[in-house]
């Protein structure tokens, strides 16, 4: 079973007068790479979400964010810290006094000094984990859904493109079978072209030619090869545990295969088929590159 690593699931939940929504995205990459952001205030329970990510996915960007909106009556309590304040006030007013400035201060103008507001929003962790957890999972369970759904796509799409390849293989492997005797015919009748007279052709000659054309020119190992690989792939589409990166690397290998063919083979047909195969491949490695 394919996974996309493209997917995205969202859960909601309400606690202490705060509406939270949870958002996990994901995109390609080549490794894992897990990205938390939270309000600062919850921010302790992010290696735990980070945990739970990493224990769903294979490989990807993820990106996991959590918005806090104030929906009613909280907990939360705002104090201001005389003690600061006054602190602020009295330097304020000795710099004043020594540079001549007017020693009038407003409210409002302390407030807006650092750490002169305090809040008591600080949630004991196994209280606050307990209500995310189970959000958390949610959101992660929609979120592989649709990776599933999304590699069912791509399973359909690649599986059609391998069918693609092993007709047009056949149809290679057919050609081949006479390319021995078709060089013979032509390698004979080119020499005759070139004597211009009725002289007999030395048929040891021309049967060592053939031989050394035939070694050159087969393709059964590459076909054979091809064939296992594209079993192989097939097998590996349809497994529970799928790796975008093996069937990767076993797609370039039948890159390779194909090359070697094209480059023994000395027939338009099989070219022809050649180029075809390689297109489709070509299309497949950039799904593969969708696949967890």
């Amino acid at each position: 079973m394919l996974k996309s690593m493209t997917g995205y699931g969202r859960s909601k939940l309400q606690f202490d007068g705060k509406e939270y929504i949870i958002e996990i995205k994901s995109v390609n990459h080549r490794y894992v790479d897990i990205n938390v952001k939270t309000p600062r205030n919850i921010s302790y329970i992010e290696d735990k979400i980070k945990k739970m990510v990493l224990n769903s996915v294979g490989r990807g960007k993820i990106d996991v964010y959590i918005n806090c909106t104030n929906i009613g009556n909280s907990s939360e309590k705002v104090y201001i810290n005389k003690n600061l304040a006054s602190e602020y006030i009295k330097q304020l007013q000795e710099i004043a006094l020594e540079n001549n400035l007017n020693t009038n201060i407003n409210i409002t103008d302390i407030i807006n000094f650092p750490d002169i507001l305090v809040t008591n929003n600080f949630i004991d962790e196994e209280t606050l984990w307990n209500e995310f957890e189970p959000k958390i999972c949610e959101a992660l369970e929609q979120f592989d859904n649709m990776k599933i759904e999304e590699g069912k796509k791509l399973c359909t799409d690649v599986l059609s493109r391998i069918d693609i390849i092993d007709k047009n293989l056949l149809i290679i492997s057919h050609e081949s079978t006479g390319l021995v005797e078709k060089y013979i015919v032509k390698l004979e009748a080119r020499i005759k072209e070139i004597l211009k007279d009725n002289s007999i052709i030395d048929q040891n000659r021309l049967a060592q030619e053939a031989v050394i054309f035939s070694d050159k020119s087969s393709i059964e190992e590459e076909i054979t090869r091809l064939n296992s690989h594209i079993n192989q792939f097939k097998q590996m589409i349809n497994e529970s545990s799928a790796k975008g990166k093996q069937i990767d690397f076993l797609v370039q290998e039948m890159n390779r295969e194909i090359n070697t063919i094209a480059s023994k083979a000395n027939c338009l047909e099989i070219t022809k088929m050649v180029i075809a195969i390689k297109t489709e491949l070509e299309n497949i490695r950039e799904q593969i590159q969708n696949i967890e």
